[in-house]
């Protein structure tokens, strides 16, 4: 039995609405001889079992094994060719592919001058929405067709089709080289997190000095300028400018409601940009704008213009919720946010085919978070095991590091701590081998190995020496990343005052309110 996971048709079928399975009938039925076609049996079949069971294909009769690969590829064609169909997918890069298509036949049955005015329509269309990789291609096609149909209206075309061909290539490699830094900070940011050493600064600053390409901010257009924020964003993410992150942040999002006509158009960007924005103001502790840019967020996601496709609904869940839960955080409103842990749960399993591994463990460790915070030590033990268990180690090291970090604090607290020692090596072990050991997780892991030998009327007095050696890292440029991940100052605080550490936070985040 192949795994469904891995089986790309039966994955494809799962994942189509009432009404595309609908359409999709619909569409192969538009000639009667397709109404018994083998593909249709196939799909029917498919529609129909829960996990994909290749022997029961074959018991059905419906094709032999021999013939069942190309009849699947059929069948996984001609519902990509049914999905394109839909008005739902019928954004402006579709249309101009379409129009690009219809110029192709026309040329090809030698219709040059009508080829040429819709690849002139098309053209327009493409650079007024920015998509200039398509309008190259376009103007590379209109060169082609001019060497063979010269047009007498317009006497220099060949010196524009030239210019915009030049100019055009400019952009794309503009674009190009700031979204290939982007994604190289990205991907540093997925291996290693944030910079953790003198050393690591100076890497990423000559990286980063090195592969900006040199611009004018006059002579960028709407796409570069996406990039060129991104990869700024990115960059400081990595250097822990958090007050940089909040600036490149805003611009990307203010770029968009200065071109409010590009939100429909890339909705993606769009949701990322206020995600990474709220991300920037959580970082800072700017409560009271983040609340306000997470309502207008939700407000427009869930309005009737905003687009619809299961992208952007996967994206729409990860990003709201995620951000409803820093949220709680900033406030300190623990016990207010367990109704997401439902919310939670059900969209990941609702969304597991277009969310990635690594955020589903983000949301992991902030339900984990959740529970901490009202006391609930087993149950953010549980979800901590959920991503230490995950044997793939490939997601963020950083997030790995930390959850077993915290799950050391969570047993301590759940009086959980017969086998506190072993944890206690493992995690040494496995800090070491992620060279993730530094000054914060040192001074924890030397307090809790310390435990077994303080008597009770001495903790107090040891949770006082432990929280005046970590609040010097408070506000250490390599250190206070410990701290974004678990507010073990807070944690302190509430058992030298003897009070809930949800109590503590909620005091903290009245006092930053602004």
């Amino acid at each position: 039995m192949t795994n469904a996971h891995k089986d790309a048709l039966f994955v494809l079928v799962k994942s189509l609405s009432k009404s595309e399975k609908r359409q999709f009938k619909l569409y192969v039925g538009r000639l009667g001889v397709n109404t018994d076609a083998k593909f249709l049996a196939l799909f029917n079949l498919l529609d129909k079992i829960k996990v994909y069971d290749e022997k029961l294909i074959l018991e059905n009769g419906i094709v032999k094994k021999a013939q069942l690969s190309n009849l699947k590829a059929h069948l996984y064609k001609q519902i990509l060719v049914s999905l394109r169909l839909n008005p739902v997918n019928q954004n402006i890069r579709v249309q101009i592919r379409e129009q690009l298509d219809f110029a192709t036949i026309l040329y090809q049955k030698g219709l040059y001058k009508q080829s040429l005015k819709i690849l002139d329509k098309a053209k327009l269309i493409a650079i007024e929405n920015e998509e200039k990789n398509v309008a190259y291609e376009i103007v590379e096609f209109e060169k082609v067709i001019e060497t063979q149909y010269i047009t007498r209206s317009i006497p220099d075309r060949a010196d524009e089709l030239a210019l915009q061909a030049k100019q055009l290539s400019a952009q794309n490699v503009m674009t190009s080289k700031l979204s290939n830094l982007s994604l190289q900070l990205y991907g540093q940011m997925l291996k290693i997190g944030y910079a953790r050493s003198d050393e690591d600064i100076k890497r990423i600053q000559k990286y980063f000095k090195k592969q900006l390409p040199k611009y004018k901010m006059e002579d960028l257009g709407f796409r570069e300028k996406l990039w060129l924020y991104k990869a700024h964003l990115w960059y400081s993410f990595l250097t822990q400018d958090f007050l940089s992150c909040y600036k490149y942040s805003s611009k990307w999002v203010d770029l968009f409601y200065e071109n409010k006509e590009m939100i429909n158009l890339n909705p993606v960007f769009f949701l990322k940009a206020n995600n990474y924005l709220l991300e920037s103001l959580f970082f800072v502790k700017y409560s009271s704008q983040f609340k306000e840019t997470l309502e207008k967020l939700e407000k427009i996601v869930e309005g009737e213009d905003f687009p619809k496709n299961d992208n952007i609904s996967s994206l729409g869940f990860l990003y709201l919720t995620s951000n409803k839960l820093n949220l709680h955080f900033l406030e300190g409103n623990f016990e207010k946010g367990l109704y997401l842990v439902k919310i939670v749960e059900y969209g990941i399993n609702k969304h597991k085919e277009r969310i990635d591994e690594h955020h589903i463990m983000v949301l992991y460790y902030k339900i984990a978070c959740l529970y901490f915070g009202i006391g609930d030590n087993k149950t953010c033990i549980q979800y901590l095991k959920r991503i230490i268990n995950n044997k793939n180690l490939k997601m963020r090291e950083d997030l790995m590091c930390f959850a077993r970090v915290l799950s050391l604090i969570a047993h301590y607290e759940a009086g959980m701590d017969y086998h506190l020692e072993v944890q206690l090596k493992s995690t040494y072990k496995f800090l070491l081998k992620m060279n993730d050991l530094h000054a914060v997780q040192k001074e924890m892991i030397k307090f809790l190995r310390r435990l077994g030998d303080i008597f009770p009327h001495e903790l107090p007095n040891e949770f006082q020496k432990l929280y005046d050696q970590l609040k010097k890292y408070e506000n250490h440029p390599y250190e206070k990343r410990a701290f974004l991940y678990l507010d073990i100052i807070s944690w302190l605080e509430s058992h030298l005052q003897n009070r809930p550490v949800s109590e503590i936070i909620k005091e903290k985040a009245l006092a930053l309110t602004r």
